[in-house]
């Protein structure tokens, strides 16, 4: 999913894995009570950090990796009525293999 929204720097956007709203006994959970997400899909990502020369190192990550981060790492913003988060690749714990 292709976005207008080009993130600067070693910066990627994010957007959030939302887990299960039912538990497994079938209650259903409130948004308050929800944990913040962990998981997300990279939507778009920066051209990342610049050397002592002025080149550019390539990020590590591309559009469409799923992810694992902290729990209250990122911006979150609002963008054409989603919730994103903008953080730094460094903010990234984990890409995950499925």
């Amino acid at each position: 999913m292709a976005i207008s929204l080009k993130p600067l720097g070693n910066r990627l956007v994010v957007q959030p894995i939302e887990e299960e709203e039912i538990t497994a006994g079938g209650i259903v959970l409130p948004e308050t009570a929800k944990e913040k997400p962990q998981k997300g899909t990279v939507l778009a990502v920066g051209p990342g950090e610049r050397n002592d020369d002025g080149d550019y190192i390539a990020m590590e990550l591309k559009e469409g990796d799923k992810v694992l981060f902290a729990k209250y790492s990122g911006t979150e913003v609002k963008f054409d009525g989603k919730k994103l988060l903008i953080m730094r690749e460094s903010d990234i714990l984990a890409k995950l293999n499925e």
